[in-house]
């Protein structure tokens, strides 16, 4: 009788498995090539910058000091922060609010209501900016931070996802709450609200990573140089800066760092927030 021990074989990656990760990864490539392209020639100097070298010879850092100092780069880097930050702010508040009453109040017209809240969805942006206009400019709201923030104060798709999320939450626990004495706004701020919480973190985040890029309408509500948001003011700056790439690349890499703070810092908030506002309709 043979006792000799032989360690159990360990299997391959099935071909179609092999073939997804291939894929996935020639994807991944292609994504992230440009994005190393853009920080690459932000160190490159204006004499590096037609050869066909990837990566600078001689690195340097006063393409960004050249941005941070020659143009009004670090007005648009804070006019797009406090923007965004509002907007996010409210965003996160009142779509709660919102969104908590359509979950757990029942009143008449409900039903249409929530409809009619949804159907904003449906109304494309570019058909919206004239009456917008239209308000900034009867209310003195051109070339203002709350001019370019008013339009995305609250969001239907924020008050969809968090009337998902507040679905989850018992009916017994705001009941007992009541019980206690509670009025219905400290039931919703200190017991129903910390309860989805990964739910308003993953609209918030969204939100912010929209506010930042945006560009339509802060295009038309800001003429004036000093209050124009980033993306605004990187695209005059490419206009004006030519053929210095070292400079746009510079300016477009800067962009990139709140962006890429959220993604690294808060993946995992944006994907549990995802999956439990899509649980239970």
């Amino acid at each position: 009788m043979d006792l000799t021990y032989s360690p159990p074989r360990r299997r391959g990656l099935p071909t179609p498995q092999i073939v997804a990760y291939a894929i996935l990864t020639l994807g991944a490539l292609a994504m992230v090539t440009p994005f190393i392209w853009m920080v690459a020639t932000s160190f490159k100097s204006p004499g590096e910058i037609l050869q066909p070298r990837f990566l600078p010879e001689d690195p340097t850092g006063d393409n960004y000091t050249q941005v941070l100092t020659r143009t009004l780069f670090p007005q648009w880097y804070l006019n797009s922060l406090v923007a965004a930050a509002i907007s996010t702010a409210s965003v996160g508040f009142f779509d709660s609010l919102t969104g908590y009453v359509f979950s757990k109040f029942e009143f008449p017209g409900k039903r249409i209501a929530f409809i009619l809240v949804l159907a904003t969805l449906m109304v494309p942006t570019e058909m919206l900016v004239i009456p917008w206009y239209v308000m900034a400019q009867q209310t003195s709201l051109v070339d203002t931070t709350l001019g370019i923030v008013f339009p995305g104060l609250i969001t239907a798709t924020g008050v969809f996802l968090m009337r998902q999320a507040f679905k989850s939450v018992p009916d017994e626990l705001l009941d007992a709450a009541r019980i206690d004495g509670m009025n219905e706004f400290g039931i919703f701020s200190t017991v129903a609200w910390p309860l989805v919480m990964p739910s308003v973190a993953a609209i918030c985040i969204f939100n912010f990573l929209g506010n930042w890029n945006a560009y339509i309408w802060p295009l038309i509500v800001t003429s004036k140089r000093a209050t124009m948001t980033l993306p605004i003011g990187l695209a005059f700056f490419s206009s004006e800066a030519g053929s210095a790439w070292n400079l746009i690349m510079a300016g477009a890499t800067l962009s990139t760092v709140p962006l890429l703070t959220v993604f690294v810092f808060l993946q995992r908030q944006i994907i549990q927030g995802v999956a439990l506002t899509g649980m239970k309709s």
